[in-house]
């Protein structure tokens, strides 16, 4: 029994009374609308180059824009969990579309802001930082004013913006609803049930394959009923940024997506070089799975299959203690914080029909509190998912104290807390295995998730870039996309596997997101980062906390190659760090076989 019994249903009142239909927050939107209206005023009176109290507008700029982010994540945040909890709640989806509106609005007031920015010239620009408050968002401005100067005019940029609301994000949200609207049959104890994706999704973990194969042949069936749809807003998604990268003159695809990482091209080749190189004890891992599996091969659907034929069940309760014990071995203040979270209701993992599927962190900066998204079934992998997430909101804990402006930490080193802390839970899960065939299945699940990380990301790279290449001459059809699956998770995977998963660019959410392009190689990358970390961190013991939290609130202010030259002292540019790195996964999977060699 736990000392606590900690609820898995999550609180939101406490930021807006009512739901979808809280008075609360339609006050809130209203006042960010207002807040939008004075900074546009503002914006459109300040001419840098005319005006003598430069530093001191600036400076009131900054403190509105500020507010108005605060304002505007906090909204975010609410119908987002709004959305998730209850994927049938209409109210909700509106809402969401009046925060992409404000979003647009505000995104299009940024760009006057930045075009401010480009007009004062280089001598005026350094003399403006010498004043210690600006000087201290030097790299976050900097970094906006070289930016717009890459963009299309004001006028230009302001009309995308606008047009995006109803085209490009529009897209990103249809593919939401279509998802809520699809249900996975499943028969269970003579009784046929309707699975949301996210149930679904969870039974590929099942230890029975006819489940696995039962589940995954009707999830592949529901899917495809939807393909040709789905294939239609991927195109036209993809579509509306291939045009506006166009007008921009910005050939390279990977252009945006590395700008936003703050990461150069020639860490991303290194890293996925690397990767390349050292896949085949990857291979043997899976070869030696399927032998203990009595396969051949094998298939998409056993990926997750734990091995051994234990079925620890892990109350929710239990999960919770397992993790803060664990996170207080490294940290009191990451055991903290994830106290916090248990007992504050921030956490959502109730298994319940018409959840959205996945999970997620989000933060409440106006509050400063986080909101965990996920859905809690039991199992060992559950455990690491949760710890993952509590990682996310640790990060945002550790950077409280920092200026808004400097958080904004970009998608590659944002997964860097999450598997940090993962790794504590999922390393500690294996070496409190009872006996030998525990360990073992708790070994395969945390090398389950370096083949997604490493395999799995890769494929989602390959299609992605393949795709988008593709799509510059035009629509591809939902075969195309079919036929470009199937080829690169074929060469991501080395052809270890029997039967993949073609539509699996319908089923994965991370190629619709609108907000950020090319979400796959931040997840590899934050997980190769983290273990550079997390070796570090257990030479060093509880000492090394300290170090860990300034390197998390340097996150958003600097490239992610002047982050690691600082806090790790290594060039991410070269192979030596990602070797390093791909090594610690490789003794996993040393252990793994040793472990099975007369099994």
């Amino acid at each position: 029994m736990t000392a606590n019994t900690y609820s898995d249903v999550w609180n939101l009142d406490v930021f807006f009374q009512g739901g979808s239909a809280s008075a609360e927050f339609e006050n809130h939107l209203s006042k960010t609308t207002e807040l939008i209206e004075s900074f546009h005023k503002k914006v459109n009176d300040w001419n840098p180059t005319q005006t003598v109290d430069n530093q001191i507008i600036l400076k009131e700029l900054i403190i509105d824009f500020e507010c108005i982010v605060k304002k505007m994540r906090q909204a975010g945040a609410f119908v987002s969990c709004l959305s998730a909890q209850n994927t049938n709640d209409k109210k909700a989806n509106l809402l969401q579309s009046k925060v992409t509106g404000l979003s647009a609005a505000f995104q299009t007031e940024l760009t006057a802001f930045d075009d401010r920015l480009t007009s004062i010239d280089d001598v005026l620009w350094k003399r403006l930082l010498e004043d210690s408050y600006l000087n201290n968002l030097s790299f976050v401005l900097t970094e906006r004013r070289e930016r717009a100067k890459e963009k299309l005019s004001k006028e230009e940029e302001a009309l995308i913006n606008v047009l995006g609301v109803d085209g490009y994000h529009s897209w990103g949200q249809l593919y939401d609803l279509i998802v809520s609207q699809i249900k996975i049959p499943f028969s269970e104890d003579e009784e046929d049930k309707l699975l949301s994706v996210g149930q679904a999704f969870n039974k590929f973990s099942n230890p029975d394959r006819t489940i696995r194969k039962s589940v995954f042949a009707n999830w592949e069936k529901e899917w495809n009923k939807k393909s040709d749809l789905l294939s239609e807003t991927l195109n036209h998604l993809s579509g509306f940024r291939l045009r506006v990268y166009e007008k921009r003159g910005w050939n390279d695809v990977l252009k945006e997506p590395l700008s936003i990482c703050r990461m150069k091209k020639e860490t991303l080749d290194a890293m996925w070089d690397v990767i390349s190189e050292n896949k085949q004890p990857l291979v043997e891992y899976m070869n030696r799975k399927a032998k203990l599996l009595g396969l051949n091969k094998l298939s998409w659907f056993d990926l997750d299959a734990p091995l051994g034929t234990t079925e620890t069940k892990v109350s929710y309760q239990e999960g919770a203690e397992f993790i803060l014990n664990n996170f207080a071995k490294f940290s009191s203040k990451l055991s903290a914080f994830a106290k916090e979270a248990f007992e504050g209701q921030w956490i959502e993992g109730e298994d319940r029909p018409g959840k959205a599927p996945g999970g997620f962190c989000t933060h409440f900066p106006e509050s400063d509190q986080s909101r965990i998204f996920m859905t809690y079934s039991g199992t060992p992998s559950n455990v690491s998912t949760l710890a993952h997430e509590l990682g996310h909101g640790f990060h945002s804990f550790a950077m409280k104290n920092v200026h808004t402006l400097n958080r904004n930490y970009a998608m590659n080193v944002a997964e860097t807390a999450s598997t940090f802390a993962e790794m504590i839970v999922s390393d500690a899960t294996v070496k409190n295995a009872q006996n030998e065939e525990e360990k073992l299945a708790f070994l395969d699940d945390k090398i389950q998730r370096t083949v997604a990380l490493l395999m799995n990301i890769h494929a989602r790279f390959l299609f992605e870039t393949r795709f988008y290449e593709q799509r510059k001459q035009g629509p591809v059809s939902t075969e195309g996309l079919n036929d470009l699956m199937l080829v690169v998770q074929k060469e991501a995977y080395s052809n270890a596997l029997e039967e993949y998963h073609p539509l699996f660019w319908a089923s994965k959410l991370h190629f619709f997101i609108t907000g950020v392009p090319f979400y796959n190689f931040p997840y590899t990358f934050g997980y190769l980062f983290s273990l550079g970390i997390y070796s570090l961190a257990l030479q060093e013991g509880k000492g090394y906390e300290e170090k860990y939290i300034a390197l998390l609130k340097d996150t958003a202010s600097m490239t992610v190659e002047d982050l690691a030259k600082k806090h790790l002292d290594v060039d991410l540019t070269q192979k030596y760090f990602w070797e390093k790195a791909v090594k610690l996964c490789i003794d996993d999977i040393q252990e793994f076989l040793e472990l099975t060699e007369n099994k």
